[in-house]
């Protein structure tokens, strides 16, 4: 079993054709550890109407552990939203969280949204890439 360790940072609105997607269906299919955050549940639920979706989204998260930030985390945050400004890159203040964790962890981030391209271009942090 591969011992890859993958966060998610997920889109409501990503086709699913998208390699990412592609990634993620091998990822769980081959057994590879995957984690994600309560933000990015959240952001899921707040996109979806009805009960039935939410149900599905609840039941299919309840399975993958959620890193929690802490107060370092969150103080680590605000220095690489302002690094990203100062070389001139806008991010927001929950992108800016999310990739912390997965630097904090030395983690890979799994995404769709091209706004962590330009953050991994001022830090550390590793994004998949389709080879």
């Amino acid at each position: 079993m591969d011992t890859s360790v993958w966060s998610l940072a997920l889109r409501r609105d990503a086709p699913a054709g998208q390699a990412e997607v592609g990634m993620l269906v091998r990822a769980l299919e081959s057994g590879e550890t995957l984690l994600t955050t309560g933000l990015v549940l959240q952001e899921l639920l707040q996109g979806f109407a009805g009960p039935k979706s939410r149900a599905q989204i609840v039941e299919r998260f309840s399975a993958l552990p959620i890193v929690v930030p802490d107060r370092d985390d969150h103080i680590e945050a605000a220095e690489l939203r302002n690094r990203c400004r100062r070389k001139g890159v806008q991010i927001g203040t929950i992108d800016a969280l999310l990739a912390q964790l997965c630097i904090r962890h030395e983690v890979t981030m799994l995404t769709a949204d091209h706004d962590f391209t330009r953050i991994a271009e001022h830090t550390t942090l590793k994004l998949w890439a389709q080879r």
